[in-house]
């Protein structure tokens, strides 16, 4: 089996090392010299042209919006052989990825939407979750692949399931964000310092992800180190009302959110890290979270 592996970003350069170490990897990306010190340090084959993929078993892909992984296989597509598995890391457009599916469906090429959590510490450890949309005899096929890269494995659905749970669950991150986010300001105006609270919430109700991860290791520590990008958040969130409008739910809540995270990415730009949400509740309120 060979693994050609496109995208290696902050997830995709963890996880193309991993399978490396399992299966010939090889290993493209937008700017060829990320993927050639990929290649020098964990032993991927570096290649400048995506045909040069073609040949690949798995081709999986890393990339910021389905609109990337749709140009890739405009290009890759008619150079795969039948039997081919596709798989998608990307957090994606449900819909568009179903249309991409048929489209690699008559070439004989599988695809499985496969959007990941767990940070970059979990693509660096293989401990990913993994949220599947697809049909289970390809999941089976390429199980192996899954087992490098990730520790929950989940078949959701058909094609589209995998990326609708994963924007789905971004908008509920951000949800959490704000909502804590204007607590705990308005616990620090009143004189109660965030570090404090925070061990209060975490010991009680309150607690989530966010406050037990991102509120003491990126906010109040003042470091919100770029894991995933603010402009990538606002577009899942987006992403997750189309969902919701496709299962004619309505939803004034994430409408709300959207709101607040497309100015969060329009106002903080394209390097802020998700977590720098909080900053917008921050500045409003002229209190920094300590």
């Amino acid at each position: 089996m060979v693994i050609g592996f496109i995208g290696l970003g902050a997830m995709g350069r963890p996880m193309a090392a991993n399978l490396a170490a399992a299966a010939p990897t090889r290993v493209w990306n937008r700017t060829v010299a990320v993927a050639h010190a990929h290649a020098e340090a964990h032993g991927t084959e570096a290649v400048e042209d995506l045909a040069d993929l073609g040949v690949c078993d798995v081709i999986a892909t890393c990339l910021p919006t389905t609109t990337e992984v749709a140009a890739v296989a405009e290009t890759l597509a008619p150079l795969l052989s039948p039997g081919t598995t596709w798989i998608d890391h990307t957090s994606g457009d449900p819909a568009a990825s179903r249309d991409l599916a048929a489209r690699l469906a008559e070439r004989g090429v599988d695809y499985l939407d496969a959007p990941i959590s767990g940070g970059t510490d979990g693509a660096e450890a293989g401990t990913l979750t993994v949220m599947l949309g697809g049909e289970p005899a390809v999941v089976d096929r390429v199980s192996w692949y899954l087992d490098v890269v990730g520790r929950t494995i989940v078949l959701l659905g058909p094609i589209g399931a995998g990326h609708a749970t994963k924007v789905v669950t971004n908008a509920m991150l951000a949800t959490t964000l704000l909502a804590a986010a204007e607590g705990l300001v308005a616990l620090e105006r009143l004189g109660v310092s965030t570090s404090v609270a925070l061990e209060v919430v975490n010991g009680s109700a309150g607690r989530s992800y966010v406050t037990e991860r991102l509120f003491p290791e990126r906010i109040v520590t003042r470091e919100f180190p770029n894991t995933f990008a603010m402009p990538l958040l606002a577009k899942d969130v987006r992403l997750a009302g189309e969902v919701l409008a496709e299962a004619d739910v309505e939803g004034p809540v994430l409408a709300l959110v959207q709101q607040l995270t497309d100015a969060a990415a329009d106002q903080l730009g394209p390097d802020a890290d998700h977590s720098a949400l909080v900053q917008l509740v921050e500045r409003a309120a002229g209190v920094e979270l300590t």
